[in-house]
């Protein structure tokens, strides 16, 4: 017989705070870094700093015996997930970081969508809304007609829907295989991915460029790690709302550090967004099914 975890909402949400700075140091050290490396370069170096936290997973991957479809698809999940990075990294460079931050939360929306396309996942009258409610968020933050768009917000656009994807898979795959193997061929995999891309434009790294992506690397893997804590304290339904507070302190961040522009109507949208997201979490709470993701958790 099987006890359930106690629920910790209070150590739930400190460890959401965490993951969310954790995440927003990321952002502002690639933005900080420029746009002077190739996006496809700073994201291979960022992995493979990420492969040293691989160590640990040594034995499971030794362990693991895996069918031809699972190669297959953990080889997908890795080019999806390394086309996001690419597009990620791109955009971090070119358009406001509460503007990447905002246009990151689409993810959970795509997720549902493809939950119900690809994995047979009922859409109900008032998830649909909450999609619909999510995309009309995704238009307040863009504003098409009323201002210019640039390349970084449809590299933005295109990354919410690939690292959907890559979640999707990832939630095929954790059924079959331990998580601590889904995660490390990820890492595995976007690597590898990665590598011709970088090697096909390589310019050397100066050394802060190297110290600022391993910091990157080391930041995203706490993120990651105190994410499972809060997941591990609370459910999402409690812990999904605080990642709002990263569109917060991205939008100040950017104001402060970066000398961005504050813009409302991109705060409106991702609070739109968030508030899909959320509707959606709880309503799966309630059916007792987990597919949309938290916010983070479709990050690199």
């Amino acid at each position: 017989m099987t006890t359930a975890h106690p629920q910790r909402p209070v150590t739930g949400i400190f460890w959401m705070v965490v993951t969310g700075l954790c995440f927003i140091c990321v952002t502002a050290l690639v933005k900080h870094m420029g746009p002077r490396l190739p996006s496809s370069e700073a994201a291979f170096i960022r992995y493979g700093f990420g492969l040293v936290f691989l160590l640990p997973a040594i034995g499971a991957l030794r362990e693991a015996k895996l069918s031809r479809r699972q190669w297959a698809l953990f080889s997908v999940r890795g080019g999806l997930h390394g086309v996001g990075v690419i597009l990620w990294f791109y955009a971090m460079t070119r358009i406001s970081i509460a503007e990447v931050t905002a246009m990151n939360y689409l993810a959970p929306i795509y997720v549902t969508i493809g939950a119900a396309l690809f994995l047979g996942e009922s859409l109900a009258l008032r998830r649909i809304i909450a999609v619909v409610l999510g995309l009309v968020g995704a238009a307040i933050i863009l504003r098409p007609g009323f201002r210019e768009l640039t390349g970084g917000h449809f590299a933005m656009l295109i990354a919410a829907v690939v690292f959907g994807g890559a979640y999707l898979l990832a939630k095929v795959l954790a059924d079959e295989v331990r998580p601590s193997v889904v995660v490390a061929m990820m890492s595995l995999f976007v690597t590898l991915f990665l590598a011709p891309f970088a090697l096909a434009n390589w310019i050397t790294p100066t050394w802060e460029e190297i110290g600022i992506l391993a910091a990157v690397a080391c930041f995203a893997t706490a993120g990651h790690y105190t994410m499972t804590l809060a997941f591990a304290a609370a459910p999402l339904t409690v812990t999904q709302p605080v990642t709002f507070l990263q569109l917060v302190w991205a939008t100040a961040l950017g104001a402060v550090v970066f000398a961005e522009p504050i813009d409302i109507w991109v705060v409106l949208g991702g609070a739109v967004i968030l508030g899909s997201v959320t509707f959606i979490t709880w309503r799966e709470a309630m059916l007792k099914r987990q597919i949309t993701p938290a916010t983070p958790a479709t990050k690199f």
